[in-house]
Formats: structure tokens, sequence, C-alpha cells
């Protein structure tokens, strides 16, 4: 038998996805990147372990997770629902 060795501490890695962000999807959001320059905002539509889709008003952008410095949630007027 030709078994390959396993190395114990080779574990495959696989990127967070299953925090904050799930809880920003269908909500506005203000982006701050790395490199400085204007804000993006906008409405996140979905994303990866790599990426963020952003719904802005020129259209939809996409935005890898490595470049972003902060997310920031747009609040809503007190007292408004969306769900209306």
């Amino acid at each position: 038998m030709n078994e390959e060795p396993v190395n114990e501490n080779a574990k495959a890695t696989k990127p967070l996805t299953n925090g904050f962000l799930p809880t920003l999807k269908g909500k506005k959001v203000v982006i701050r990147l790395v490199s400085g320059g204007q804000p993006v905002s906008g409405t996140i539509e979905g994303y990866n372990p790599y990426e963020i889709l952003l719904q802005t008003a020129k259209g939809q952008l996409l935005v890898f997770k490595h470049a972003i410095a902060t997310i920031e949630i747009v609040n809503e007027p007190r007292g408004y629902r969306s769900d209306v």
C-alpha cells in the first residue's frame, strides 16, 4: 500500500464568514478602504470568503476584504421600519 504521510499540523484553513458579515447582508453600510480616499456606501448584496458585493448608487461594486479598513452600519432613523 502506498499511503501518503499525513501531516497533523497541516489543516485546511477557511476564512471566517460566519460572524459579523451575515448580520449586515441587505443593510446599508459605509466601507472605508485601507488605501484611504473617499468611503464607499451602499447595500451589501452578497459575500464570499474573499469579497463583498455592494450595491451603490452607481451600480454594483466588488470589494476585496483584504482592502477594507472598516465597515460602518448606516443607522436608520428611529421608528423606521423597513418591512412596511
